[in-house]
């Protein structure tokens, strides 16, 4: 699959899923929805590894470092999220999350010694720039809020949380690196991540009930199969091709696919600072993906349009 392709895949399918957690909330605790979701992927990631024979096993070291990638991108900042909602709008959650390109940046350079790239950065500063217009609202809401304390707990909550998944994404190109493919990275990693999260909902006296509505059994099983399996295989295959500074811009590309969405079910209402924000976002996007990628990926459409 063309990185292009795996670009559109990522944007598309966690741009929907903000939408699908929405049934998720409510009668199961939030953690414990998390830890079904991770557990039920990396059961059927494992079972996929075994019958197709890939290997499982790696070095002690290695799988200290899956462990650690499933902690920081399987778990914690989920978590991390979840609690940062309770304090802010998921508006100022969407723009917290999208400084993961900055973080992304910033940590390839510190963690994998890749040098920081003109290119990238100037195409970040568009896209942050644009979620910023789009969610205006959201962030003068927060600057005037009276509640000020929860405000700052939110983001800071936010914040933690996406350095979390930044690190998880270093660490993964780091074991993409050292011989260890993606499907068993994610497989692993995961399945270190639910017993974390398994272990954290217990201590926090989480009761592990199940719902049994076509609402939320739906939402679960296309958030563990589109949403962990699909769209994680995705964006880490993305990392070890492009680098983490590039395949981070899905974070600033998939929210505007959560507003269309929302436009779509939830009634949004389009302005003209939000309509902007989005050609920044796209503006961005073109920067940082590249002109030669877009055409690649029109060349291949038009070759399987003449050969169909």
């Amino acid at each position: 699959m063309s990185n292009f392709s795996l670009y559109v895949l990522t944007v598309l399918i966690w741009g929907s899923s903000w939408f699908a957690i929405s049934f998720q909330l409510g009668s199961v605790d939030e953690m414990v929805s998390i830890f079904y979701r991770f557990a039920l992927a990396a059961l059927l990631l494992l079972a996929f590894c075994v019958l197709k024979k890939k290997p499982l096993r790696f070095s002690l070291k290695n799988h200290v470092f899956l462990a650690l990638q499933g902690i920081c991108l399987f778990s914690s900042n989920y978590v991390l999220i979840y609690y940062c909602t309770a304090y802010i709008a998921t508006g100022l959650v969407a723009v917290i999350f999208s400084t993961m390109v900055a973080l992304n940046i910033i940590n390839s350079a510190l963690f994998l010694k890749r040098p920081i790239k003109p290119v990238v950065v100037l195409g970040a500063m568009f896209g942050l720039s644009g979620i910023s217009l789009v969610f205006g609202h959201e962030l003068l809401a927060a600057t005037q809020a009276v509640d000020s304390e929860r405000i700052w707990k939110g983001l800071l909550l936010g914040l933690v949380a996406t350095y979390f998944a930044s690190l998880g994404n270093i660490i993964s190109a780091r074991n993409q690196a050292n011989d260890i493919p993606v499907l068993q990275a994610n497989a692993l990693g995961m399945f270190y991540g639910s017993l974390l999260l398994a272990f954290v909902a217990v201590a926090l006296g989480a009761e592990f009930k199940m719902d049994w509505s076509v609402s939320y059994v739906g939402s679960l099983l296309y958030l563990t199969f589109f949403g962990s399996i699909v769209a994680f295989g995705a964006y880490l295959s993305l990392i070890g091709k492009i680098g983490a500074d590039k395949a981070a811009y899905t974070t600033v590309l998939f929210p505007v696919v959560a507003l269309l969405l929302s436009t779509a079910f939830e009634g949004f209402e389009w302005t003209w600072p939000s309509l902007l924000g989005v050609l920044m976002v796209f503006v961005g996007n073109l920067i940082v993906v590249g002109r030669h990628a877009l055409r690649g990926f029109f060349q291949d459409a038009k070759k399987r349009v003449y050969s169909a």
